[in-house]
């Protein structure tokens, strides 16, 4: 916390239950946030992992559950405990807890509102996207410039959008070093590709069977690692089989330990149709891994075309074919790109860069 500025007063709300890449980027900015002075509250799901997370580092937590957009059960006990507690940042993280906003402001002079928008679907320009964005929240997040755009695109006024990039903890991701001889081209060693996502249509993982399916048959042998659970997990399961990949890929359902799942493969892959940014690009990229990635969301504003990975378009196997093959042949290719990427990563996307960031907006938004 620079210059003279007085230690804030911060409610973040987050009634999701699962576990993604929004509730990571929650808990590095209340670790940040914490360490600087500030006294930050968070209001999330009792059976979700955000509040085991956040007791773990001392976070005073309250608990809320919601069900969709429209129930209204969290809002009286939100707003008691807004009342009682005075705060000066009310930061709503999920696409639910911005539904709350509608019920939730005016409720003490001076107190500003912050939403974050991580999702790349498109706003319907409705009274809805007006009165929530433009009349009942002082600020908008927009964790990519393509979610700042399609944000305008749905009538939210330009001047009310900052674009704060998603983040990753570099050190976490330290484990995986670059080995002296070749790793792709060794005899005897298989390269292994590696993906992770929740199993949800959105990601697109059939297109990565279709795309492992392609090179089977140009007689290219691969090792596909797919960390993940979801409602797709058994037709995903299925197609691999139908594909002949029975051997080929390792669906190995939920991951906790993300770096560790990192150090095994060589390079990374994201097909996905919908992607904010794409935080598992993020931690591949800190590991040291190149990417493999669909032109979709806020991934173009992290991956440097050539440079640090391949984009190709969504749902096209036969392009994501071609750029993992392109790179399943070149060991210092892989090797170049993933050390260029981890070197981005720790000037770029740090957690205390985005934690910075947020702080200052809200002090922005304070004083003006």
């Amino acid at each position: 916390m620079g210059g003279d500025r007085r230690p804030l007063k911060i409610l973040h709300i987050d009634p999701e239950r699962a576990w993604g890449g929004g509730e990571s980027q929650v808990i590095g900015l209340l670790s940040c946030l914490s360490l600087w002075g500030h006294q930050n509250h968070l209001s999330c799901h009792p059976q979700g992992l955000l509040i085991l997370e956040a007791r773990k580092r001392g976070v005073t937590t309250f608990p809320v559950s919601i069900r969709n957009d429209i129930d209204l059960r969290p809002v009286f006990p939100l707003r008691r405990l807004i009342q009682r507690e005075k705060y000066d940042i009310v930061h709503f993280h999920t696409k639910r807890a911005h539904a709350l906003s509608l019920w939730l402001g005016g409720l003490r002079p001076g107190i500003k509102y912050v939403v974050t928008r991580r999702m790349d679907y498109p706003l319907k320009r409705n009274w809805y996207t007006h009165y929530l964005y433009n009349r009942q929240v002082d600020g908008v997040v927009a964790i990519s410039q393509k979610i700042a755009d399609l944000l305008i695109e749905g009538g939210v006024t330009r001047e009310k959008i900052r674009v704060i990039y998603s983040a990753v903890d570099p050190s976490l991701f330290q484990g995986k070093t670059f080995r002296q001889e070749p790793v792709l081209t060794k005899v005897g060693k298989i390269p292994v590709i590696g993906t992770v996502a929740v199993l949800e249509e959105r990601k697109g993982h059939r297109f990565l069977l279709e795309a492992m399916a392609i090179l089977k048959q140009q007689g290219l042998r691969l090792k596909c690692l797919i960390a993940g659970d979801g409602r797709e997990k058994e037709k995903l399961r299925g197609m691999a089989a139908r594909l002949g990949l029975g051997e080929d890929v390792l669906f190995m359902g939920f991951v906790s330990d993300i770096p560790a799942f990192l150090m095994m493969i060589d390079i990374f892959v994201l097909p996905s149709l919908y992607e904010g940014l794409g935080v598992a690009a993020l931690e591949a990229m800190a590991a040291g891994c190149p990417v493999v990635a669909t032109r979709v969301g806020g991934l173009p504003e992290l991956i440097d075309e050539g440079v640090t990975g391949f984009l190709v378009s969504p749902g096209d196997p036969r392009a994501l074919a071609e750029a993992i093959s392109r790179l399943a042949s070149r060991d210092d290719l892989v090797r170049k790109m993933g050390e260029t990427a981890r070197e981005g990563i720790r000037h770029r996307f740090t957690v205390e860069r985005m934690a910075k960031l947020n702080e200052d907006y809200y002090y922005d938004l304070l004083q003006g």
